[in-house]
């Protein structure tokens, strides 16, 4: 009797908590590369000097909150987390306020030329930008502040920004636009209470990926900040000397500076995947 020619599959492999739990290991597989170094960090961060220098690396050690008691209290961190925060909040800010708009330009009235202008500029190494800034600066007056700061971050947030909401703004149909001008709404109007609440995904990953760069940024804060306005990653040159490093506290300034957007991250990573997703379907 010849069978029915139907193949039976495994029901091993055809589990959903089988498929499952492969996914899951492979995921841990990719993201231990990723991980470890920031493991190793964090590791670090409550080792003595002994411990993190010692060799083979020693994994069994008395835990000390030592590190983290030096930078805060030999090292003024709490205000240059503030300036941190105050620069990238305020850097997220401009960015979406100018992004937006010039994002709308591009993808209702075809501005290729001036989206491509944004790009070759967003291409350029930053360094070519540092030197015209400082010499304005100083001739201004303005280094040592929060303003030369923000503006010296709009150089690579503002492109983010205009490039990722072009996608958004063109996924939403002109007719919806055209009938609130029929009603009487302006071109502003019908940007700020219609493509922007439509386009919220987009708006919340733009805003969140300029915190993230803001936050991280070294290059212009270094040369543009002082004393006042100095931000953390700029501080963490504290623990760096000629003659030796302070790995221990540094580990430890290291974890402070990469905790708060790695939370922040984690918590709003549904709406970036979704606004990224969304952003890459146009009509």
């Amino acid at each position: 009797m010849v069978g029915s020619g139907r193949v039976a599959g495994s029901p091993v492999r055809h589990n959903p908590a089988f498929r499952k739990a492969v996914l899951l290991v492979l995921g841990i597989l990719v993201l231990i590369p990723f991980l470890f170094p920031f493991f190793w960090m964090l590791l670090g961060s409550v080792k003595t000097e002994v411990d993190f220098m010692a060799y083979p690396p020693v994994w069994l050690f008395k835990p000390t909150l030592e590190n983290y008691v030096k930078v805060f209290v030999e090292n003024d961190f709490g205000t240059f987390s503030l300036n941190s925060t105050i620069v990238a909040a305020f850097t997220t800010f401009f960015a979406l306020l100018f992004g937006i708009p010039g994002a709308y330009a591009v993808a209702r009235y075809k501005r290729t030329g001036f989206a491509l202008i944004v790009l070759a500029a967003r291409m350029a190494p930053g360094i070519a930008f540092l030197l015209p800034w400082f010499v304005l600066f100083v001739q201004l007056r303005l280094t040592n502040t929060y303003f030369a700061l923000v503006t010296s971050h709009l150089i690579f947030t503002l492109p983010l920004v205009l490039w990722m909401m072009i996608g958004f703004i063109e996924a939403i149909p002109k007719e919806i636009e055209q009938a609130a001008m029929v009603d009487g709404c302006t071109v502003w109007g019908s940007l700020f209470r219609i493509i922007v609440p439509l386009t919220l995904p987009g708006v919340a990953a733009s805003g969140i990926l300029c915190f993230i760069f803001s936050w991280n940024n070294f290059l212009f804060s270094v040369v543009l900040a002082g004393e006042a306005t100095k931000t953390l990653p700029v501080a963490v040159f504290n623990f760096l000397g000629y003659q030796s490093i302070a790995w221990g506290p540094l580990s430890a300034a290291a974890s402070i500076i990469t905790l708060p957007v790695l939370i922040m991250a984690l918590i709003v990573q549904k709406y970036i995947v979704q606004g990224l997703a969304a952003g890459g379907i146009t009509g």
